[in-house]
């Protein structure tokens, strides 16, 4: 992630506009679009959150491993080799920098895996083989490769829906489950179904970028930093029109909501008050399937709560890998 300089000047003439503004190295946001008020004292006492230096300057290492599946998939991996490892799994068309704001906050106890999954990013791009369970076994895959007995899964949007077949697949693979942004069925989602219509009237493979930025702008309400979003919108316009429509195709097809139930190591439901994707029945519908399930809600916050409040989301999963897994072992 680049993190571009603003001067001191340029605050001053800034002030009244919600722009991302780089003070000693640190990323500092406003927390919503109200105008900034006078001076840069009263701007540091606006209501803010911060990406720390460590944020802007840390350097990922993006390495690449062949699976059993057949698939070469590209990875992220941060925190100690002894640490409790933490798989990462994106939503539709992101891929490892989905978690990037996110990676910075967790401590070396978490051993985290930021994975590109197969079509996205810069992993392979095959031409079957894109129905939830694929994906699934890409991650059970992934496990044997990096020869690790068990993990928690965290997943977001269609990540969640990979999160959740994965443990109702490979409960012995588990430790726990972490969803955010999640479907209770994602195989009858009207908004999927409204992307699927879109990807029908795409007259070529290169995905349209307009389509693109509006899709990724709706999964959030407040703003988040200019140069993330940027790499969120240029990793989607990798997908080629074909990848988008089989992901899209091969969740519509893939119905296991009524196995959620089986689910019943610990989990831990986050949702944003304001997504305009996922809805509350659909938090509530998982709270009442899963056993050991519960719910963190965030408000004013939309679809994508690791983009849009990364450090509480960090915290959060700190929270509940010590707190029920650990602690609930």
């Amino acid at each position: 992630m680049k993190c571009d300089t603003i001067t001191e000047t340029q605050i001053d003439e800034q002030k009244g506009k919600p722009v991302p503004i780089l003070l000693k190295k640190a990323w500092i946001e406003p927390a919503s679009l109200a105008p900034l008020q006078g001076t840069r004292k009263a701007w540091k006492e606006q209501s803010i959150y911060q990406i720390s230096k460590e944020a802007c300057d840390m350097k990922h290492e993006v390495k690449s491993i062949e699976l059993s599946t057949g698939i070469n998939i590209q990875y992220v991996e941060k925190g100690d080799p002894s640490g409790m490892p933490v798989l990462l799994l994106h939503g539709l068309s992101d891929s490892w920098h989905s978690f990037e704001l996110v990676l910075p906050h967790l401590p070396g106890t978490i051993r985290a895996f930021s994975l590109s999954q197969r079509g996205h990013g810069d992993s392979q791009r095959p031409y079957e083989g894109y129905q939830v369970k694929d994906l699934a076994d890409d991650v059970k895959a992934f496990l044997d490769a990096r020869d690790i007995s068990k993990a928690v899964i965290l997943g977001h949007s269609l990540g969640s829906a990979v999160a959740h077949r994965f443990v109702i697949d490979y409960p012995e693979r588990t430790l726990g489950m972490v969803v955010a942004g999640a479907f209770y069925n994602l195989a009858k989602s009207p908004v999927l179904k409204e992307i699927s219509d879109s990807l029908a009237s795409q007259l070529s493979d290169l995905i349209d970028p307009e389509f693109v930025r509006e899709f990724q702008k709706s999964t959030i309400v407040r703003p988040v930093q200019g140069p993330f979003f940027e790499t969120i919108v240029q990793e989607s316009l990798k997908l080629p029109v074909r990848v988008w429509q089989a992901l899209v195709e091969g969740a519509l097809q893939d119905d296991f909501s009524e196995k959620l139930h089986t689910i019943k190591l610990p989990t831990m439901i986050i949702w944003g008050d304001r997504d305009g994707i996922t809805t509350r029945n659909d938090q509530e519908a998982q709270i009442a399937a899963i056993q050991n399930a519960h719910y963190v809600e965030y408000s004013d916050t939309g679809h994508a709560p690791h983009w849009e409040e990364p450090r509480r989301f960090a915290s959060d999963l700190v929270s509940f890998v010590e707190t029920d897994v650990i602690g609930g072992r």
